[in-house]
């Protein structure tokens, strides 16, 4: 198996659902705009924050867009980032691949991706945390493994990505990496299939024992 394994954090990781989708209904309600209900929102956990905010609005302006960004993270910051729950076996199976390089890759931003992984106990399985900036900076998946593999001087063909929805599957395969998905988070094992994805595994376990394979 490849040497350096790349990791979504949202839907791979851990569960997000309830502190991602109550953070946007929160800033939808705060502009006045409609608010869906949970389950209809369930298709936001992955992608970039402000793509989802734009497809939800097809007539908002850049500007508005980003309000809506920042009101969300104003209460994901201090309530919704806690709101998230530690998908089981997790833990053991970051600890049964450590011998290997392990890195977050997320398009959740670096400051936030951080303080999930310190909150659940997981910064020392991990050789390094990669995510977007405030800004947008790198939220696109495929810019961000480009920056991961560039900073960490790793060659694509001895990577793996791991992760839960299409985005994870096209970041790998922009940059040449095997891509690997999961389907215990928010993409269904046909979105992962469509996207090229080189394997796809339903469980925690399954994908245990692929990495740890020949």
């Amino acid at each position: 198996m490849r040497p350096n394994q790349l990791w979504d954090l949202d839907g791979t990781l851990t569960d997000p659902r309830t502190g991602i989708t109550r953070c946007f209904q929160h800033a939808l309600r705060s502009a006045g705009l409609p608010v869906p209900p949970e389950d209809e929102l369930l298709w936001i956990i992955g992608p970039p924050l402000q793509d989802s905010f734009a497809k939800l609005l097809p007539g908002a302006s850049e500007a508005e867009v980003w309000r809506l960004v920042t009101t969300y993270r104003e209460r994901y910051a201090t309530v919704g980032i806690f709101e998230n729950t530690l998908y089981a076996d997790i833990p053991s199976l970051l600890r049964a691949v450590g011998h290997r390089r392990n890195f977050l890759a997320t398009s959740k931003p670096r400051v936030f991706a951080e303080q999930v992984l310190a909150h659940f106990g997981l910064s020392g399985l991990l050789q390094g945390t990669y995510g977007s900036e405030l800004s947008g900076e790198r939220s696109d998946k495929g810019q961000l493994l480009a920056w991961l593999l560039e900073q960490e001087r790793i060659d694509p063909r001895d990577a793996v990505m791991i992760g839960d929805r299409k985005h994870d599957v096209a970041g790998a395969k922009a940059v040449g990496a095997l891509a690997v998905g999961v389907t215990w988070g928010y993409g269904s094992r046909a979105e992962l299939e469509d996207a090229g994805a080189d394997h796809v595994f339903d469980s925690p376990r399954e994908l245990q024992a692929f990495l740890l394979g020949p």
